[in-house]
């Protein structure tokens, strides 16, 4: 249950527009077991990991939220901010300390408007972090739910 490389947000970005993003960067500080956003809230900033790492999980109904995910450094938390109606579709929580960018969504999805170029990178590069992720999830679920032993199922 882990992210890999493949999910680092500035890899495909234009240097141009990435030296942009980074300086709307925020340097911010969650302690290890801190909520950092909660499914269904609002999505208005997202964050690249520094150090640390970070649980993301879904609600389960009479239970404990279930771990979908562990990001760490590289990795881009949050993918809700760039699509409406910009809320959150899963949890996070601070696994260990983590330093990380704080980004606006607002001025970046702005500075996506102003920079078309840009912007189609960047919104390029969350899709396939979205995609790497679902899939991700699908092994897992695989791993989990599939048939045992190769026999295939009736």
């Amino acid at each position: 249950m882990r992210a890999t490389a493949s999910t680092n947000l500035f890899a495909a970005l234009p240097a141009p527009g990435r030296d942009r993003l980074l300086d709307l960067a925020r340097e911010v500080f969650f302690p290890a077991g801190t909520r950092i956003f909660e499914e269904g809230d609002q999505a208005d900033r997202f964050w690249v990991i520094h150090t640390g790492s970070v649980i993301l999980d879904t609600r389960v109904p009479g239970n404990p939220a279930a771990p979908v995910e562990i990001l760490s450094p590289g990795d881009l938390l949050g993918c809700s901010w760039l699509f409406p109606p910009y809320t959150w579709h899963l949890g996070a929580e601070a696994q260990s300390d983590v330093r990380a960018h704080q980004f606006d969504a607002t001025t970046v999805r702005a500075l996506s408007r102003a920079d078309l170029e840009f912007g189609e990178a960047l919104a390029r590069r969350v899709a396939q972090i979205i995609a790497h992720r679902m899939q991700s999830a699908r092994m897992r679920l695989l791993d989990l739910y599939g048939p045992r032993g190769g026999s295939p199922v009736p």
